[in-house]
């Protein structure tokens, strides 16, 4: 049976403000979705994607990246514009799309005119992503924080601005079959990026907030289906609850053998529970998760040997 790997992620608190580069007007807006019947503000799981591939590039791990940022012209540089997912691990990991129009000059087009041809039709070259990642929804509702600037301009002239602020956590989930990659051990630095995440959001960051788990939620399981994703509550003094994974445990949804808590989250009451019923439970994010890589890769080994 095939393994697959699922994860919740919450991040640390703090102040998140203009993600994405945009505005309205002069207020520099961060991007909002309904949640449970109040308005929260989110971060783009393309923001995400865009952070791990930036972490592949330069964290020193070894990874060969075929799409790399370059800080000096704010602007991507292809490596090999036919892509490899053999040798590039965004290319395995994230996936990729080309589409080309079709290639017709004029003179096959007017000859082609009146005679029934159909035109010539474009290609794609494309490889879907095995890593899927959420939308990172806030914890808390947003109750409209704005702070308000000013900055010189040319001739003395003043330019006033605004800026959205959200304290803050964010949630999010990933979703990966290792089996679908060209290599399977890759799934080890996917794990890796997502535990040091910093900056989200990439060139348009303009805030530094840390979005690297405070508290994590791993499943490694033959289940299709993750059955944990959002699993974090946030009470208003702050408090963190996982009631609905503590539920789906109890009920026999989720094998508590499959479950890796580490974090914050470890020390709740929620967590000593999942702890009593046989998840793998422990303050530490870094401890804990090296625990589960090791264990990734021995089955990965054996099945490749077998």
């Amino acid at each position: 049976m095939t393994f697959h790997l699922f994860g919740n992620i919450l991040t640390n608190y703090g102040t998140a403000a203009n993600n994405r580069g945009e505005s309205e007007g002069n207020i520099t807006t961060l991007q909002k979705i309904l949640w449970k019947n109040e308005v929260h503000t989110t971060v783009s799981a393309e923001a995400i994607r865009w952070a791990l591939r930036y972490y592949w590039q330069t964290s020193g791990s070894g990874c060969k990246v075929n799409r790399r940022w370059n800080d000096e012209t704010n602007d991507n540089e292809w490596e090999e514009p036919n892509f490899d997912p053999d040798l590039y691990i965004d290319d395995d990991v994230l996936g990729f799309m080309r589409a080309e129009g079709a290639k017709v000059d004029a003179s096959d087009e007017s000859s082609s005119k009146g005679k029934g041809k159909k035109p010539a039709k474009g290609t794609t070259t494309a490889r879907r992503g095995v890593l899927e990642v959420t939308r990172a929804i806030s914890t808390r509702p947003y109750s409209g924080d704005i702070t308000f600037n000013a900055r010189s301009g040319q001739k003395g002239s003043t330019s006033l601005y605004g800026t959205e602020v959200h304290a803050t956590r964010y949630q999010y989930g990933f979703a990966m079959t290792p089996a679908r990659l060209q290599r399977q051990e890759r799934v080890v630095e996917v794990v890796r990026g997502l535990v040091s995440l910093g900056e989200v959001a990439g060139n348009h960051s303009r805030f530094l907030y840390d979005f690297s788990p405070d508290s994590i939620v791993l499943r490694w399981t033959h289940d299709f289906s993750p059955r944990l994703l959002y699993c974090f509550e946030e009470n208003s003094e702050g408090e963190i609850s996982m009631p609905d994974l503590v539920r789906r445990v109890q009920v026999g949804d989720i094998d508590p053998q499959e479950l890796w808590l580490a974090g914050a989250a470890a020390e709740t009451e929620d967590g000593e529970k999942l702890a009593e019923l046989g998840a793998h439970v422990s303050p530490g994010i870094k401890s804990t998760v090296d625990d589960l890589i090791a264990i990734i890769q021995s089955q990965i080994s054996s099945r490749e040997a077998a």
